[in-house]
């Protein structure tokens, strides 16, 4: 009985962090696009260019604005709370996880779970809600460089948690692994935005 409600909070802890990764990725983009109708121009003046420039920046602000809250409400929030309760019951149900494999694993884990709901949340507060106001926190640029904090903890958590779970873990190699990719991911996102000013 207890194996069944660990290997069901098992699935469900995955679904939940699947969805979670992909509702906050998701949210990124559309915060970017948002923000990136700002580049829409000319906006001054009466002439029918204007005018049509106007009207499609209300448009896309309206439809960013809507598509943000909707992701945030129908699928981040939700796949949070599913990967959370899922991750706590199958510690509940097997409080050796605490112990088990390299030491404290999971108590790292545990934090960048943390760190994440704190990330969501941030973003919620500080860039979704005051775009939707029509006010532009960060430039399209901070909104990408934004959106890959995730991938950070996209390719911590896993090997955490494999690794971790088998007591071969290191550490340092995990971090420079992480530092590496990172750097990677950084060097990609400034090579695309010279691409684009060119």
């Amino acid at each position: 009985m207890i194996t069944n409600i660990i290997l069901i909070a098992k699935a469900l802890h995955v679904v939940g962090f699947v969805s979670w990764f992909a509702g906050l990725f998701y949210l990124g983009r559309v915060l970017v696009n948002h923000a990136d109708t700002e580049n829409i121009e000319p906006v001054a003046g009466d002439g029918p260019e204007a005018v049509r420039n106007r009207l499609k920046k209300e448009i896309l602000h309206e439809e960013y604005s809507a598509t943000a809250a909707r992701v945030y409400r129908i699928i981040v929030n939700p796949a949070m709370m599913i990967t959370s309760v899922a991750g706590l019951t199958m510690i509940v149900f097997n409080p050796s996880y605490l112990q088990s494999g390299t030491p404290g694993w999971l108590y790292v884990k545990l934090t960048f779970v943390g760190l994440m709901v704190v990330y969501q949340l941030y973003t919620k507060k500080k860039l979704m809600l005051p775009m939707a106001a029509n006010a532009r926190p960060w430039s399209d640029w901070q909104l990408r460089l934004w959106n890959e904090v995730p991938t950070f903890f996209l390719i911590s958590i896993p090997f955490l948690a494999i690794f971790g779970k088998m007591g071969s873990l290191n550490y340092l190699y995990l971090a420079i692994g992480v530092a590496l990719f990172c750097f990677m991911i950084w060097r990609g996102a400034v090579g695309y935005r010279k691409r684009r000013v060119e």
